[in-house]
């Protein structure tokens, strides 16, 4: 099990070709990669895309690629003498203004955004397969980082889906003293209001079958227990995230009709425990692929 959670580099420099690709990565309920490249790498975006798919199911994606060629290539640089002529013309009028010396020079023009246009054309067809390994390269050191993660949570989940059974099991122990304790209570009621008056026993029974009916939650206890059992068998599976989210909300369910058909102070502690429980389980399985 991987968490959603997690970073990975790779880096490639060979022949005057240096590349970094660097990846994090954060919970999302869908595949959102968000990629940061240079221009030349618009036609590598979809290959870069699957690269990352066959890696991370879902999740947001923040991917950043730095590129540089020194190669001896022919560069075809030309110079956008209009913007210098703006620049230069933006320091004398930035000089004179507040009476400062205008230390523009050549090599501070050459530096400034549009004046050096390099129209040279970068072959991606050549650099695919690097980008395509660098960036698989990155995606395998970010999934080592995300299976530690993921294994620390599945420890944790675990731990808490023991307590969550514990919790379980008290209140199966405690449910059937409950109709038993109504009929005590309701018998010493009667008979002290009736004192030396005869009732009959049945419409008691009767109105403890009624209660003992009303708040029964051997049916919520089972399916409770089967969630369990069903939770500890998905967490072992790769990529089961949705799945377990979905339990949880179940678990839930479960959970809120036994606080809600409860009328024992011992089951609602008990039950508001689970809650509690549970809703730490759900935070951290929103945290897995």
């Amino acid at each position: 099990m991987l968490s959603m959670t997690g970073y990975g580099r790779a880096e490639y420099s060979e022949n005057g070709i240096n590349l970094i690709v660097e990846m994090k990565t954060v919970n999302n309920r869908n595949f959102d990669l968000n990629c940061k490249t240079p221009r030349a790498f618009i036609a590598l975006e979809d290959a870069i895309r699957k690269t990352v798919q066959a890696y991370v199911k879902r999740g947001r994606i923040d991917l950043f690629v730095n590129f540089s060629d020194t190669r001896e290539n022919v560069s075809d640089l030309t110079v956008n003498l209009d913007k210098a002529n703006a620049y230069y013309n933006a320091s004398k009028q930035i000089a004179e203004k507040f009476n400062l010396a205008n230390d523009m020079s050549v090599s501070l023009l050459m530096k400034s955004p549009d004046v050096i246009v390099d129209n040279s054309v970068l072959d991606v067809a050549e650099i695919e397969q690097i980008v395509k390994d660098t960036v698989k390269s990155a995606c395998e050191n970010l999934n080592k980082m995300r299976k530690v993660e993921g294994e620390k949570l599945v420890a944790d989940m675990l731990s808490r889906m023991n307590t969550i059974k514990d919790l379980a099991d008290k209140i199966t122990e405690r449910a059937p003293l409950v109709a038993i304790e109504y009929k005590n209570k309701l018998k010493i009621r009667i008979e002290e209001f009736l004192q030396d008056v005869k009732y009959e026993e049945s419409r008691l029974l009767s109105e403890v079958a009624f209660y003992t009916d009303r708040v029964n939650i051997d049916e919520e206890l089972t399916r409770l227990k089967s969630h369990i059992v069903q939770f500890c068998d998905i967490i072992k599976t790769e990529g089961m995230g949705k799945k377990l989210d979905f339990l949880m909300q179940e678990f839930n369910r479960e959970t809120n009709t036994i606080c809600s058909k409860s009328n024992d102070i011992e089951v609602t502690r008990y039950a508001l425990e689970l809650k509690n429980e549970i809703e730490k389980v759900r935070e951290q399985v929103q945290n897995l692929e």
